[in-house]
This record gives structure tokens, sequence and C-alpha cells, in this order.
């Protein structure tokens, strides 16, 4: 089993930023992809951005493009999302994701084979 735990989120004022952090243990893989989606209230889970298993590929919805990074330090089994110039349409529950053997992520959630609980992502205009 891998169990993964989401950290940073919060309440930020718009134009503001947040860092989250995903961190993953238990079993570990030689190669692993990696996501984050997020899903507000009465909305389906959708794809935020997502990072291939080296790290040399990263992906992101036409939304956060621009203002969201994502990284991961694989020998610390670490993702982040940086979130930057925050709006109020980002205030969600942002959930990591990781898809095993699995090198090109997919930008689907049934692509993943792991999820963490979430953290919540509040935005005040």
């Amino acid at each position: 089993q891998v169990q993964l735990a989401e950290s940073g989120g919060g309440l930020v004022q718009a134009g503001g930023s947040l860092r989250l952090s995903c961190a993953a243990s238990g079993r570990t893989f030689s190669v692993y992809a990696m996501g984050w989606f997020r899903q507000a209230p009465g909305v389906e889970r959708e794809f935020v951005a997502a990072i291939s298993g080296s790290g040399d590929r990263t992906y992101y919805a036409d939304s956060v493009k621009g203002r969201f990074t994502i990284s991961r330090v694989n020998a610390k089994n670490m993702v982040y999302l940086q979130m930057n110039n925050l709006k109020p349409e980002d205030t969600a529950v942002y959930y990591c994701a990781l898809a095993f053997n699995r090198e090109i992520p997919d930008l689907n959630s049934r692509g993943y084979d792991y999820w963490g609980q979430g953290t919540l992502v509040t935005v005040s205009s």
C-alpha cells in the first residue's frame, strides 16, 4: 500500500500564493507519475497538474497554466504544487495522486492508483 499526505492548504487572499506538498510513503515504485486534482463543492474532480516519473515533463490545466508549477523530489518521495496569483475560483480541496509503474501521467483521474485525503485551499476575494 501507498499513503499520500497533502499539506500546505489554507486561506489566502486573491493574488496570494500557497505551496502544497504531497508526501508518499509505504510501498515504493521505481517509476511513478504524480498528479494534482481539485474538487470544489458541487463540481466534479478536475485535473490541475501532473508530472512524469522522471520529473522532466509537466502538464497543466489551461485554467492554471502560468500560475501553478508542479515539481518533485524523487529522493524524498515528495511532490509540490506552487500556486501563485490565486483566484477565488481556485477554491477547492486539492488532492495528490500517484500512478505506479507509469512514466507519463494520465490527465484523467481514472489513471491513478492512490489518492491522498486532500487539503483545502480557500481564496477570498
